[in-house]
């Protein structure tokens, strides 16, 4: 009995804290003894028998692991809640999905998924949320013009879309000290704001190779040539943001911002060729930061093509780490791991059948992002590392319920008897999410305006996961309907639950820089499902009061704000985004018409 006494007191004590290795390399600790980072380097365990004091990054690092704890919590609990039969007789009948065939479908590999693969925040390959997905609901077979105007996947139309063209001049343009200033300035309160990469020593090389020209044919000047496309494009996207002035020199200085990011990009991409082929965290940041290129470009498929590029490589890195000299380097690589996952995911969300990269089935095992110096100034450099925390949080739970609820072999949203608990326990880690975040990214989830971008931002996401976790109560409504049921008090609830998500998430949606220079194609693909959603639910009379009273209006902010961000990187037009754009139109012009007819009388 004293010995299990003493176990008990061991494990009061590593639980309360990380032991003393684990605490000063800033990773996460199991709390054995010893611990799997001690174990691997061959250092001794030891816990301290009292807490040091927190420092800022110790209480970035605490908001994390409560983050982790919670989600640990949610995997046990959820263990528990899905039973290893599903009852077939009270299934609802499933939408029919024209995109796949059932040979493909069959063959994903997840009954023998091993039984502690939850600990890994998947998103699970052909699962059933797509907006494809939703377009192929047999609610929408009356509405030619919607049929009419999806001419495609959105992967075909992205594939067959004409190549980039390059300019053939290879001069560099002219830029004041000044204006290199203002470009690092945007990258840094931009991009490297949202996916903090970049360390203020590599902003520092950069800005010299600039202003010295000394660009050659290394990998180095690779990465800075990426970097003035990406500032460039972020100055672009900040001057676009606020607002659309007919400002002669407002106009003047867009083309000039517009025309220098592309051709930042263009002399950039003729040495792309050297991070493809070196193997090194210079290499990954230039395949990352090309990414996010092609992603501003509206470019989904090329876009992609380089996050797995960059994440392959970041995955190799990491297996074989460097010598214990360069943490700064290992944190560069874990931070780029993290923003491949965000990016990944996103795409995996639109674009269901892309084959994975792999970085989601070891995410639980790589640690959260630690000390990293980024930015000039402490206290942006902390926001910034807890925004980034937050958005990995965020993706985190949105591929759980992605996978738990749509996973195209063993999701429960059809399953009106499994459903309910696993939405209301997913339902539970959002709102935990959300009352986690720090105070200057906090906000309302009503039509108020947000405290900052990122707040905005941030609400964006939460009404997006919420209106995707109760979406089976949606679909549940509509079988019940269309079978001429009764619609019970619980599924009406949970589906207005769910149009109130979609709705606000489609009237807040603004000019964040975020949006416009990263997810203008996954923005286009979700407001197109917002539309669609709304139009189901208004054609049933059962459901209509679910819908608030101005939802008419919410079609034109769309397009509105859709179709001027499509024009902004002026290399052509996306066309899956334009599809977007009108399938959005056509559900706009049937919802008045349909919210005006008379109720049928039984």
């Amino acid at each position: 009995m004293a010995l299990d006494g003493d176990a008990e007191s061991r494990k009061r004590k590593r639980t309360s804290h990380a032991c003393d290795s684990c605490r000063h390399r800033k990773v996460r600790c199991d709390g054995r003894q010893p611990c799997a980072t001690c174990s691997t380097t061959g250092e001794e365990c030891l816990f301290g028998a009292e807490a040091i004091p927190k420092s800022k990054s110790d209480l970035i690092l605490d908001v994390a692991l409560r983050s982790e704890n919670m989600l640990r919590e949610m995997a046990t609990q959820l263990r528990t809640l899905l039973p290893a039969a599903t009852p077939v007789d009270h299934r609802i009948p499933p939408s029919p999905l024209a995109f796949f065939s059932p040979a493909t479908i069959d063959s994903v590999p997840r009954a023998g998924s091993p039984p502690d693969q939850i600990s890994n925040a998947i998103l699970s390959q052909f699962h059933s949320s797509t907006t494809e997905s939703i377009l192929a609901w047999p609610h929408f077979q009356d509405f030619h013009a919607l049929r009419q105007n999806y001419r495609g996947s959105v992967f075909r139309l992205e594939s067959a879309r004409p190549a980039l063209k390059h300019r053939t001049t290879g001069v560099l343009p002219y830029v004041s000290k000044p204006e290199v200033d203002s470009i690092l300035h945007s990258f840094e309160h931009n991009v490297n704001y949202w996916y903090p990469t970049m360390s203020r020593a590599t902003r520092t090389e950069v800005e010299l190779q600039v202003l010295s020209n000394g660009f050659d044919e290394g990998i180095s000047s690779c990465r800075a040539l990426l970097v003035m496309a990406l500032g460039s494009a972020s100055q672009l996207i900040q001057s676009a943001s606020a607002g659309a002035s007919q400002d002669p020199t407002d106009s003047e200085h867009r083309h000039r911002w517009q025309l220098m990011s592309g051709l930042y990009f263009d002399l950039a991409f003729r040495k792309i060729h050297l991070a493809q082929a070196e193997c090194s965290t210079e290499a990954v940041q230039c395949l990352f930061f090309a990414a996010l290129f092609f992603a501003f470009l509206q470019r989904p498929i090329q876009a992609w093509s380089f996050i797995s590029a960059a994440a392959i490589k970041c995955r190799l890195l990491l297996s074989y780490p460097a010598s214990e000299s360069a943490p700064e380097q290992q944190e560069c690589l874990r931070r780029i791991f993290w923003s491949c996952y965000i990016l990944e995911s996103d795409y995996l969300a639109e674009l269901a059948a892309l084959p994975q990269t792999g970085i989601a089935d070891i995410e639980s095992s790589v640690p959260l992002p630690g000390e990293y110096h980024t930015h000039a100034s402490p206290a942006i450099e902390e926001q910034s590392s807890l925004y980034f925390l937050a958005c990995i949080s965020m993706r985190r739970l949105l591929n759980r319920v992605h996978d738990l609820l749509y996973a195209r072999n063993n999701g429960v949203a059809s399953d009106v008897h499994q459903f309910p608990k696993v939405v209301a326990e997913l339902d539970h880690q959002l709102e935990k999410w959300k009352d986690l975040l720090p105070p200057p990214f906090q906000f309302s989830a009503t039509r108020e305006a947000a405290r900052s971008t990122e707040a905005g931002f941030l609400r964006q996401r939460y009404l997006a996961c919420k209106s995707v976790i109760y979406r089976p109560y949606l679909t549940w409504s509509l079988s019940l309907t269309t079978r001429g049921e009764a619609v019970p008090q619980k599924a009406y609830e949970g589906c207005r639950t769910c149009l109130e998500a979609c709705c606000l998430h489609a009237q807040n949606l603004q000019g964040f820089p975020q949006t416009i220079m990263v997810d203008t194609w996954i923005c286009s693909l979700s407001m197109a499902s917002v539309m669609l959603i709304v139009l189901a639910a208004a054609r049933e009379n059962a459901l209509r009061d679910c819908l608030p009273a101005n939802v008419v209006d919410i079609g034109l902010n769309l397009s509105t704000h859709l179709t001027q961000w499509l024009q902004i990187p002026g290399s052509g037009v996306s066309p899956s985004v334009l599809q977007s754009i009108r399938l959005i139109e056509d559900a706009s012009t049937s919802l008045p018409a349909i919210l005006l007819s008379v109720p049928e009388i039984s």
